[in-house]
């Protein structure tokens, strides 16, 4: 199961994964803690998140996912607290993933970059919830305990461990991205060349897997 804070996250590198294990007849799942409806300056919450909505849904048809929930939490105003680690719990126990995939969480993407906050605050929830829905004492009238999940995987970490390799998966990676049309769009002169940006990031992360082009990930295990 992946869970990201935004529509786009997990196309920034994860998607072409995704579509890899898709083909080997993996069953993923998507799980969007929000609607990414403050990520238009231009257009207002109430009219963005929707937009956003559909262009996941979109991206996520692009690398053969069909199933997409939203929690709604607020955009830009993630907070790892009790309200989120429930309702992280409860969907891991609903989906019964043995493998969690989300983006970076850490402090920096690298260098003197600095992570989104809801990013930051994702990740250490998301770990702490896929020990809690194992926990038959919490949130006992919300579904079975499920305390399966073996891994969580997080993209593009400055601390990674492991990859992937996307040779035959990245065209699918980066049509998955230009799915968020508008969203881009919007972004004016700072928004990437999907093409460009996803192609030199695998490039970059290919010789440490031995291969042309790789997703890296930072690997825990539960």
């Amino acid at each position: 199961m992946a869970v990201v804070a935004h529509p786009d996250d997990m196309e920034y590198g994860a998607a072409s994964a995704v579509h890899r294990w898709v083909n080997q007849g993996k069953r993923i799942s998507y799980l969007l803690v929000t609607r990414g409806e403050a990520g238009m300056a231009s257009i207002p919450p109430d009219e963005t998140g929707p937009i956003r909505a559909a262009e996941q849904q979109a991206s996520c048809a692009a690398v053969g996912v069909t199933d997409l929930v939203f929690l709604d939490h607020r955009d830009g105003l993630v907070v790892n607290d009790l309200v989120l680690r429930r309702d992280l719990a409860v969907a891991i126990r609903h989906h019964r993933p043995e493998m969690l995939i989300a983006t970076n969480f850490r402090e920096s993407w690298g260098g003197r970059s600095w992570n989104h906050a809801d990013h930051r605050a994702l990740g250490p929830a998301l770990l702490d919830a896929a020990r809690d829905a194992g926990n038959p004492w919490l949130y006992p009238d919300e579904g079975e305990p499920w305390g399966g999940v073996r891994y969580a995987a997080f993209c593009s970490s400055p601390q990674s461990t492991h990859a992937v390799d996307i040779g035959d998966n990245l065209e699918a990676g980066i049509a998955s991205l230009r799915c968020h049309e508008l969203y881009l769009e919007n972004l004016g002169a700072d928004a990437p060349d999907p093409d460009a940006m996803l192609r030199e990031a695998a490039a970059a992360a290919g010789p440490r897997l031995g291969t042309t082009y790789a997703v890296p990930f930072e690997l825990f295990e539960l």
